[in-house]
């Protein structure tokens, strides 16, 4: 495989973007994130396994490996999403955000109707000081968060910056932002204030 990015042990995303120079520039910030290795459809061969897809049109997904589940990049509306589409992102969202969607979609994450099956815990190696699935918070909530992501979600909701959140948790910014971009998958937010708004109607906070 040429076009290889990142760690070899890191959680194998293929990136299948029909703008290439693009496609280059997300999978060198995947790559960066740490724990995460990339690849394109000419590095595929037959019988090969992928952990997660990133692309930004339906037909692509005939191409891909049998069960792959996908992240969608794409500003299309009112098209019909096959099951295998895991999760649906703006086509300019932020890398960060696109990395902890796919680790989500690779860990069996769902979303639907904008909030998250969460009957799977987070990959082990998404994060240090991400939750397993035992620290899932029980399935009375619309949206399951687990521990640390409901008290980031509630220092959000004070409108505490990275690096306050960072301070009063004891965590580093990386895990802060990873966290951040996970709730905004799990609550199908498109940024912090509307993840904010759609907590507060889903009775997640209190403000």
């Amino acid at each position: 495989m040429r076009a290889r990015h990142g760690d070899d042990d890191g959680l194998l995303i293929l990136v299948a973007l029909g703008d290439v120079e693009r496609g280059e520039r997300l999978m060198t910030s995947l790559a960066a994130l740490g724990g995460i290795t990339t690849l394109t459809q000419e590095d595929i061969a037959a019988g090969d396994h992928v952990d997660v897809a990133i692309v930004d049109d339906v037909a692509t997904l005939e191409a891909l490996p049998p069960g792959t589940p996908v992240v969608m990049v794409s500003n299309r509306h009112g098209w019909a999403i096959p099951a295998v589409v895991a999760v649906t992102l703006r086509a300019d969202s932020d890398p960060i955000l696109i990395g902890a969607a796919a680790r989500l979609a690779a860990a069996g994450y769902r979303m639907a109707e904008g909030a998250a099956d969460a009957s799977v815990g987070l990959p082990r190696e998404a994060e240090n000081g991400a939750a397993s699935d035992s620290d899932e918070v029980g399935g009375s909530l619309p949206v399951q968060l687990s521990p640390r992501e409901a008290e980031v979600l509630a220092l959000l909701a004070e409108g505490a910056p990275n690096k306050v959140i960072a301070r009063r948790l004891d965590i580093s910014i990386h895990t802060v932002k990873f966290h951040v971009a996970a709730i905004l998958v799990k609550l199908g937010a498109a940024n912090r204030t509307d993840a904010i708004a759609i907590a507060m109607r889903q009775g997640l906070v209190l403000v």
